[in-house]
């Protein structure tokens, strides 16, 4: 009887030693950060310094307007076409240029002596500082391995969400403590390190400058008409009461007629300026849709609670920027958890999450009153700031972490548009139903305070007695006063429904997480993209 042949058990091997950064890669993309992290900045950093910048430079109100609108207009057009630039001239020539070009427009401006050279100024900072954001978002997926996207992404997200949260608070203090010329004169000599860093270290790609023979000029000459004229009804339309406009009327007109020939060119041309074949992704096109949402909750946010500062509490800049420091704060502590959950928990799950906290904090905010400060609004900033990293990242790798290398750089562009156009209808769409709730909210409290009713004419004659003192007009200041305290409920109350109606928007989205896949983690990326 021979022996049995015994089969030994299998020894535990050790897990695979994760190949290490290439340090010189890293150092690149990090200086290429730093200059994405600049160029988004600077879209919030002059927004609390508005005042100063239009006395300074002799404005009226509608023209320092354009200081904030030029730039949006100018980026808007160049982000969707960084893609085909990228591909065109490669990554270092790209973003040297970006770089070069956004440090020299911030001289520029800061140099500026009248209105109308810093809307030039601004809208090239603006076109030309456009191509760095989506370069690094393209660049994080294909130039690390898979294994290094929990480390690399919360990095990407953490400066996409941050800049344009902490924009007002560092304007108000470089404001506050120099002058409005340092908003753009803090950009010089990081903007020169970022450019030589960039021109030095980076060698990912190569150019391909034949792509250039069959550049598609009618396609970006309507890409420009069609996005520069979105971005400027979306942003003027509530203050112009919209179709009540003919100003708007004929914007919105010209959007139509370039939106048509974009995407017929889009279809049609040997080398479209924009490839929008990405949309087949089913992950790319619902990361979109919840990249246009955070949007929202990005921009719109940052801009409501300032409203609510200034409007109502009668904040400075620099006490509105102390105050909204919270949700940065909550951000560069959410980074590195988001980063390590990402390996662990079903990203979907994080966006659900997310989301979920989002609604959460604008349901508490809707409960606002003329009293709220710091303290009654930290527990929504700080769900704020955690949500915003808990949906940006996993929403990243989602709809770009599952394309192919060759679609990404193109899907950069496309995908961080869809974040601006979210914060843009988001405004826009804010703006309007303050003002109309506000309408409303007026009209009932006019009706509460009319002659006739005991509690108003009550408030009225001891508003009088108060002000009998102080001259002999105590009757028309009693009326002024009493018209301002129902002018301030309806704003108090107005963006308590605005808060209300956002909640209603990120549960959808709560509801629509299941509809995206959850990717395969293959090894992927790294290679360079020669």
């Amino acid at each position: 009887m021979s022996a049995a042949k015994v089969t030994p058990l299998p020894t535990a091997e050790a897990p695979p030693t994760a190949a290490p950064f290439d340090r010189r890669r890293l150092i690149a993309f990090m200086s290429m950060v730093f200059g994405m992290f600049m160029a988004i900045l600077d879209i919030q950093i002059v927004s609390a310094s508005l005042a100063e910048i239009q006395a300074g430079l002799s404005a009226s109100a509608d023209e320092v307007a354009w200081v904030q609108t030029s730039y949006l207009i100018a980026e808007v057009v160049m982000i969707p076409l960084s893609g085909f630039l990228s591909r065109m001239l490669s990554t270092r020539w790209l973003f040297a240029a970006s770089a070069a070009g956004f440090t020299a427009m911030s001289f520029a401006c800061a140099m500026s002596s009248s209105i109308e050279e810093m809307i030039v100024w601004r809208a090239l900072q603006g076109f030309i500082g456009g191509g760095m954001i989506p370069t690094v978002f393209a660049s994080a997926y294909t130039i690390f391995p898979r294994e290094k996207q929990p480390l690399i992404a919360p990095i990407v997200g953490l400066v996409a969400t941050l800049a344009p949260t902490i924009g007002p608070t560092v304007g108000g203090y470089l404001t506050d403590l120099f002058s409005w010329h340092w908003l753009f004169l803090v950009n010089i000599v990081p903007g020169i390190v970022v450019t030589l860093a960039t021109w030095t270290l980076v060698d990912f790609d190569r150019p391909h400058l034949e792509l250039f023979d069959d550049f598609d000029w009618l396609g970006l000459g309507a890409m420009a008409v069609f996005l520069g004229s979105l971005e400027y009804f979306l942003e003027e339309g509530p203050a112009k009461g919209w179709f009540d406009s003919e100003v708007i009327v004929l914007t919105g007109l010209t959007t139509a007629v370039g939106a048509l020939v974009f995407f017929w060119r889009a279809f049609t041309a040997k080398q479209p300026i924009v490839d929008l074949g990405a949309f087949r992704n089913r992950n790319f096109w619902t990361g979109s849709l919840f990249s246009f949402v955070m949007g929202i909750g990005l921009y719109g946010l940052t801009y409501l609670y300032p409203v609510y500062l200034a409007r109502v509490r009668g904040y400075s800049a620099l006490m509105i920027g102390e105050t909204m420091f919270v949700t940065g704060l909550c951000m560069f502590v959410a980074a590195p958890i988001v980063g390590r959950l990402m390996t662990r928990v079903d990203p979907r799950l994080m966006i659900g999450v997310g989301f979920f906290g989002f609604a959460l904090g604008t349901w508490q905010a809707s409960w606002v009153t003329k009293d709220w400060d710091f303290w009654e609004l930290l527990v929504p900033q700080m769900l704020r700031g955690f949500s915003l990293m808990t949906c940006m990242v996993p929403i990243n790798n989602l709809a770009l972490g599952t394309l192919p290398p060759e679609r990404i750089k193109n899907a950069s562009g496309l995908f961080n548009l869809t974040r601006n156009l979210g914060g843009a209808v988001g405004l826009a769409l804010i703006n309007t139903l303050m003002n109309d709730r506000m309408d409303l909210h007026l009209a009932r409290l006019h009706e509460a305070v009319a002659w006739g009713h005991v509690k108003a004419e009550e408030m009225l004659a001891n508003l009088t007695l108060a002000m009998a003192p102080r001259g002999s007009d105590a009757d028309l200041a009693a009326l002024a006063k009493l018209a301002g305290i129902v002018r301030r409920e309806a704003q108090v109350w107005a963006i308590g429904d605005v808060f209300l109606a956002l909640t209603v928007v990120f549960m959808a989205l709560v509801l629509l997480t299941p509809m995206m896949q959850r990717p395969q983690m293959g090894p992927r990326g790294g290679g360079g993209g020669h």
